[in-house]
């Protein structure tokens, strides 16, 4: 699978664009505010239904515009038929996503078909920000192969929600019914034990190929670890919950759950936040990501397609070279390349006999 083409409509810098793609790497060039990173995120949002960068649309809307529109073509498939994509947002409106012109009644739908991975320098705010990060990052690419996974994880954040105001307003006016809590506990339940299950069981699964990546890329020097924290590993979440009414009530919120959940990232059983250096701290990011291509190729027997912008610019050469090693033996499938500089981009691919198309961009 692979995207051949896209066209944009007044999404981000773009008023309009027309793209033709390769199988193999593209290699996006231009000047820093050109549209690189836009380009990438316009791909991401073929896959995903939103941008990798916000989780607003308003604002991957053009200035002075009142809608954006993303038309992709995506071929390479056994059957041999072209699935046409669409995303089109209006300001003040609802977002559409379509597949072959069909309207999907549900967004999350569509999350998996597609699959893609994406490589940024955003991607620090894993390690140096709040577990609210972390949580999505894996929420997201845990939906693109278990649909299962991402309607219970939407189920319990609308319960999460609903249970949440109920207890403010149960605060507000000074009466507290637990039995109207129950109701929603009940629901809570099931969806938080798939959910954990899920997280705990993905990482678990994916610590062996994360620990392969690092090693292929920085000469096996440390060892690299993801705890994962719950607690529902203490106890059962029901339980919880009833220990927890009364402060549920003064606080107006729900304090336990798999919303409180963090993913802890280690070198060498340390925290990498703390104890690891810029380098290193890149080269985990990096295995982290090729690690989750490899998870998910292995269980949707189809290759994500790998977004790696400014990559040049955050890896030594020697890094790169261990990269582009693995983009040349076609391990990946299709591949984006963003640079600034690009007779250096040309001078390493070329360099590794890799097969490639430039694209130059211009704001």
């Amino acid at each position: 699978m692979y995207l051949q083409s896209l066209r944009l409509s007044n999404f981000k810098n773009y008023e309009e664009g027309d793209f033709s793609f390769v199988a193999n790497v593209n290699a996006i060039v231009g000047d820093n505010g050109s549209g690189k990173t836009n380009l990438l995120d316009a791909v991401h949002y073929l896959s995903f239904c939103k941008s990798y960068f916000s989780t607003q649309d308003t604002p991957s809307v053009r200035f002075d515009a009142d809608y954006f529109a993303l038309h992709g073509e995506f071929v390479g498939f056994d059957d041999e038929r072209t699935r046409k994509v669409s995303c089109i947002f209006k300001t003040g409106g609802r977002k559409i996503m379509k597949l072959n012109q069909k309207e999907y009644e549900r967004l999350s739908d569509h999350i998996g078909l597609f699959p893609v991975i994406m490589v940024a320098p955003a991607d620090n705010n894993l390690i140096h920000d709040g577990s609210e990060v972390r949580r999505k990052f894996f929420d997201m690419y845990i939906s693109q192969f278990d649909k299962d996974y991402l309607h219970q994880l939407i189920s319990y954040q609308k319960l999460l929600t609903q249970r949440n105001a109920l207890l403010k307003q149960m605060f507000e006016q000074g009466n507290w019914d637990a039995s109207l809590l129950q109701i929603y506990d009940l629901q809570l339940v099931p969806a938080a034990e798939y959910v954990f299950r899920q997280r705990r069981d993905f990482v678990s699964q994916i610590l062996p190929v994360f620990q392969k990546y690092y090693d292929f890329l920085s000469d096996s020097r440390e060892e690299v670890g993801i705890d994962y924290h719950s607690t529902l590993e203490e106890s059962p979440l029901m339980q919880q919950l009833e220990v927890n009414r009364n402060a549920d009530f003064r606080a107006g919120f729900t304090c336990a759950g798999i919303h409180k959940d963090d993913f802890f990232f280690l070198m060498n059983g340390k925290n990498v936040r703390k104890y690891s250096s810029q380098g290193q701290q890149k080269t985990f990011l990096l295995a982290l990501k090729l690690s989750q291509f490899d998870y998910v190729f292995e269980r949707k027997k189809i290759k994500p397609i790998l977004l790696l912008d400014d990559i040049f610019d955050k890896l030594d050469e020697k890094r790169i070279a261990k990269l582009l090693a693995l983009v040349g033996d076609e391990h990946f499938g299709q591949v984006f390349l963003s640079d600034t500089d690009p007779d250096r981009i040309e001078r390493i691919l070329s360099n590794h006999n890799i097969s490639h198309q430039m694209l130059q961009v211009r704001e």
